[in-house]
């Protein structure tokens, strides 16, 4: 018998929070507004130090500036996501999203006070980025293979990334290091090899 269709529920869910958070926003004010979206749980590293906001570093995982950043983030969700969860499991997945972006989170506010330069931020792309570094070291654990999915087809999407935060201006690369960093060692963690039984696989 053929493999049984499965479906990445986490990565569902995490996807379909996000939706609902910015549409939420979206009827209430415009979401590309810094103060705005500082109202509705966005980081600012000022107001977690002098007020103790420290859930920020949570909301403002759900939390986007406009359509085209949570379209973007979205379809890598999806397309990282689904195959990191299929091979990690649900828990494990979802594990490593959190810790992923909570630990971008801290590194920029580090980043941020070291430098003394503050800016009102939100996204998931430390937490994507997170689950890319986990893929990454599941797709080596692998031998370089999983799926269709190659360790140099990888690394060259985990550089082209990099690549264009650096470039490109108002990004968080704090974020995207340290949430990459973050769930490549939670791939090391956490994951271990599906094993084959009559061609089915097996593990949790």
């Amino acid at each position: 018998m053929g493999r049984r269709r499965e479906m990445a529920y986490g990565t569902l869910l995490i996807a379909a929070v996000n939706v609902a958070v910015f549409l939420c926003l979206t009827l209430g004010g415009p979401t590309e507004d810094g103060e705005y979206m500082l109202e509705h749980g966005a980081m600012y590293v000022p107001w977690i130090l002098e007020y103790g906001e420290y859930y920020r570093l949570f909301t403002s995982l759900f939390l986007h500036f406009g359509f085209p950043h949570l379209f973007n983030n979205m379809v890598m969700l999806l397309m990282v996501g689904w195959n990191l969860e299929l091979e990690m499991g649900t828990i494990r997945f979802l594990i490593t999203y959190l810790v992923s972006g909570l630990a971008g989170n801290i590194l920029s506010a580090w980043l941020d006070i070291r430098a003394g330069e503050y800016a009102v931020s939100a996204g998931a792309s430390g937490a994507v980025f997170g689950i890319t570094g986990a893929l990454l070291y599941v797709v080596i654990r692998n031998h370089g293979r999983l799926r269709d999915i190659s360790g140099r087809g990888m690394l060259f999407m985990v550089v082209i990334s990099l690549y264009y935060g650096f470039s490109s201006t108002g990004v968080d690369n704090a974020a995207h290091v340290g949430g990459l960093a973050a769930g490549f060692l939670c791939g090391i963690l956490l994951y271990w090899k599906r094993q084959r039984k009559n061609g089915a696989f097996s593990g949790l």
